[in-house]
C-alpha cells in the first residue's frame, strides 16, 4: 500500500452499531470507493507482507499492553490502515491482547464441545449450530470487552458485530468467505482502536487468525455446515480464502517447496505445521474423497504456477474478483465508524 496522508486524528471517537449499506448491485461502486474497502484491503496486504517467508512456528515479537508507545508515529505511517487514527495508550492489565484473543477463540471452541450435534434426518446443517450461535450472540459484547481496555469500552458493541458475523449464518447454517472477511474486519477494527499494533502482524496471522481457522474447521465438521455461495469445484475452496493468500506469502522464496509440491501428500504431511497453505490442503483432503484434480480443480491448476510469488499475486487478484467484488458476498458486509462506507478522502 502507498504512503499515507497524515490526517488529524478524531479527538472523540463516537462508535456506532455497524449496518448493511450494499443493498443492490448498483451499490457495489460505493463499496469499492469506500474508506472501508481501502482500509480492509490495506490490512490484508499489510499482513500479507508481514508473513512473507515466515513459518507458523517462527519466533516473533508481540507488543505488550501498556508498553512504551514512542514508536507509534512510525507505526501509523507503516500501516496505512492506521492513517488518521490516534494510536491510543493501552494500559489495562498485563495480558497481551493477542493472548486475550486466543483465549476468546478458545471459549468458542469449548462451547462447541458443550453443544454436541443433535440427531436429525438431514445430514447437513446440524441444528445444534443455532444453539451454539445463540450463546455467541448473547455473549459477544462481553467477550470483546475482555480484549479491549476500559477506556475503549464504548467500542465493544461496534467491534462485536464483526465477531458475530464471522462464524457463519445461523438461519442457513452455512459458512463462506464473507464470514471469513468479517473476522478480518474484526481484527482490522482492533488495529484501528489501537488494541492490536503494527508490529503484531505475524502474531495476528499465526496466532489469532490461525486459531480462528481451527475453530471454524471444527464448526464446519461438527455441525456439517453448508458452504455459503460456494462455486463448487470451480471455487478455490468451499469455506476459506485468506489462508491461501497469506499461506502462499509464507512460502515465497522457500528453498525447496514449490507450488507443484502441495499436491504431494508426503510433502503436505511433513510440512503442514509450518505453513498455513499446506494446512488448508490437508483439511481439504480430510474432508473430500476422490482425485484432488477433480474435487479441487482451481487449486490443482494453481499447483502448475511456477513460483509462490506468482501464486500470491494471482490469489490477491482472484480474492478481489471472486469475493470482494461479488454482490452476494458484500451485501452482508456491515459498515460503522471504524469501517465507514464514506468514500476515501483523498
Amino acid at each position: 500500500p502507498g504512503t499515507c496522508e497524515e490526517v488529524a486524528p478524531p479527538l472523540q471517537q463516537s462508535f456506532v452499531i455497524p449496518k448493511k449499506e450494499i443493498n443492490m448491485v448498483s451499490d457495489m461502486a460505493k463499496w469499492k470507493r469506500s474508506q472501508a474497502y481501502a482500509d480492509y484491503m490495506g490490512f490484508i496486504l499489510t499482513l500479507n507482507e508481514g508473513v512473507r517467508g515466515k513459518k507458523l512456528t517462527c519466533e516473533y515479537k508481540v507488543s505488550e499492553v501498556g508498553e512504551d508507545m514512542q514508536s507509534s508515529s512510525q507505526d501509523a505511517e507503516a500501516l496505512c490502515v492506521l492513517a488518521g487514527w490516534e494510536i491510543k495508550q493501552v494500559t489495562s492489565g498485563h495480558e497481551l491482547p493477542i493472548e486475550k484473543l486466543v483465549a476468546l477463540l478458545n471459549t468458542l471452541d469449548r462451547w462447541i464441545d458443550e453443544t454436541p450435534p443433535v440427531d436429525q434426518p438431514s445430514r447437513f446443517g446440524n441444528k445444534a449450530f443455532r444453539t451454539w450461535y445463540a450463546k455467541l450472540d448473547q455473549e459477544a459484547e462481553k467477550l470483546v470487552a475482555t480484549v479491549i481496555p476500559k477506556h475503549l469500552a464504548d467500542a465493544a458493541p461496534e467491534v462485536a458485530v464483526y465477531l458475530k458475523e464471522s462464524v457463519g449464518n445461523s438461519t442457513r447454517i452455512d459458512y463462506g468467505t464473507g464470514h471469513e472477511a468479517a473476522f478480518a474486519a474484526f481484527l482490522c477494527c482492533l488495529c484501528k482502536i489501537g488494541v492490536l499494533r503494527v508490529d503484531d502482524q505475524m502474531a495476528i496471522v499465526f496466532k489469532v487468525f490461525n486459531r480462528y481457522l481451527e475453530v471454524m474447521r471444527k464448526l464446519q465438521k461438527t455441525y456439517r455446515m453448508e458452504p455459503a455461495g460456494s462455486q463448487g469445484v470451480w471455487g478455490l475452496d468451499d469455506f476459506q480464502f485468506l489462508p491461501f493468500i497469506w499461506g502462499s506469502s509464507q512460502l515465497i522464496d522457500h528453498p525447496n517447496l514449490e507450488p507443484r509440491h502441495f499436491v504431494d501428500e508426503k510433502v503436505v504431511n511433513e510440512n503442514h505445521k509450518d505453513f498455513m497453505f499446506l494446512e488448508c490442503i490437508l483439511f481439504i483432503t480430510e474432508m473430500k474423497t476422490g482425485p484432488f484434480a477433480e474435487h479441487s480443480n482451481q487449486l490443482w491448476n494453481i499447483s502448475a504456477v511456477p513460483s509462490w510469488s506468482k501464486v500470491n499475486q494471482g490469489l490477491i487478484r482472484m480474492y478481489k474478483a471472486e469475493c470482494l467484488e461479488k454482490f452476494p458476498v458484500i451485501q452482508h458486509f456491515k459498515f460503522g465508524s471504524l469501517l465507514p462506507i464514506q468514500p476515501v478522502t483523498s
